[in-house]
C-alpha cells in the first residue's frame, strides 16, 4: 500500500469524493468529520498523511493541524473553502505542507498527496534556512529577506525560490520545477514557471555585491547561480 490517509471534513460529500480518487490510487483511507475524532484517530492509527479542513465542529483545523505539526512526523495538507492568502499562509505556518482551496480537481489532489508523501520520505528533515549574502530564504517560517528587507512573497513563490537554492549552479528543467515544488507536470503549463520567476526577480532585486543570480538557460529552464 503507498500510504494511510486519514481525510477530516464535516461535509460526507467532499469525505466521500476525496476518499473515492484516494482509493483509486490504492491509498487506505480513514474518515474522521470533526476535530476531536480527528485526533484521536491520528493518535491510534498514525496515518502517513492527513486531509484536513479548516472549519469543522469539535475543534477548527488551525488547532488540529497545531497539535498534529508539534509531534513533526505527520505531513498535513489543508483542504478549504477559506481561499484567502492569509488563510493560505496561516496554514503554512502553522505547520502544513499543502493548502488546496474547494472547489477542486480530485485528480490534482491525488498528484498533490504522492509529491508530499514522496518529500516525506525522503529521510532527514532538511535545514530550514538558506542564508547568502544579501538573501536569507526561511522555508519554516516562509519568509525572504534581501539586504535585510523583508520581502513579500506568496507561499509558492517562496517554495520556488526555495527550490531553486536549494541546487546553487545545477541547470533545473521546468517540468522538476513544476514537480517539485507543484507537486505534478501534467495539469499546470510550464510558462507557470516562468511567471513565477519573473515576479520573484522583480521583489528581490539585486544590490551590485550580490554573489547570486537566477539565471534563465534558454530552453530548459533555470539555473540559481552562486559565484564561487
Amino acid at each position: 500500500m503507498p500510504g494511510r490517509i486519514l481525510v477530516v471534513d464535516d461535509d460526507p460529500n467532499v469525505v466521500e469524493l476525496v476518499r473515492i480518487y484516494l482509493e483509486r490510487a490504492d491509498y487506505e483511507v480513514l474518515t474522521a468529520g470533526d476535530g476531536g475524532s480527528a485526533l484521536r484517530l491520528w493518535a491510534d492509527e498514525q496515518p502517513d498523511l492527513v486531509i484536513l479542513d479548516v472549519v469543522m465542529p469539535g475543534g477548527d483545523g488551525w488547532d488540529v493541524c497545531r497539535r498534529i505539526a508539534a509531534d513533526r512526523k505527520t505531513p498535513i495538507m489543508f483542504l478549504s473553502g477559506r481561499d484567502g492568502d492569509r488563510d493560505r499562509i496561516q496554514g503554512l505556518r502553522l505547520g502544513a505542507d499543502d493548502y488546496v482551496t474547494k472547489p477542486f480537481n480530485p485528480e490534482e489532489l491525488v498528484a498533490r498527496v504522492r509529491a508530499i508523501l514522496r518529500r516525506s520520505s525522503g529521510g532527514p528533515d532538511a535545514p530550514e534556512k538558506i542564508s547568502l549574502p544579501g538573501l536569507e530564504i526561511d522555508r519554516g517560517g516562509y519568509s525572504v529577506n534581501a539586504s535585510a528587507v523583508e520581502i513579500e512573497m506568496t507561499p509558492r513563490e517562496i517554495e520556488v525560490l526555495w527550490f531553486l537554492a536549494s541546487n546553487p549552479n545545477r541547470v533545473l528543467p521546468r517540468e522538476l520545477i513544476l514537480e517539485r515544488v507543484w507537486g505534478y507536470d501534467y495539469l499546470v503549463d510550464t510558462r507557470t514557471v516562468d511567471t513565477h520567476i519573473k515576479r520573484i526577480r522583480k521583489k528581490l532585486g539585486r544590490a551590485p555585491g550580490d554573489a547570486w543570480s537566477i539565471d534563465t538557460v534558454w530552453g530548459i529552464g533555470y539555473r540559481f547561480a552562486i559565484e564561487r
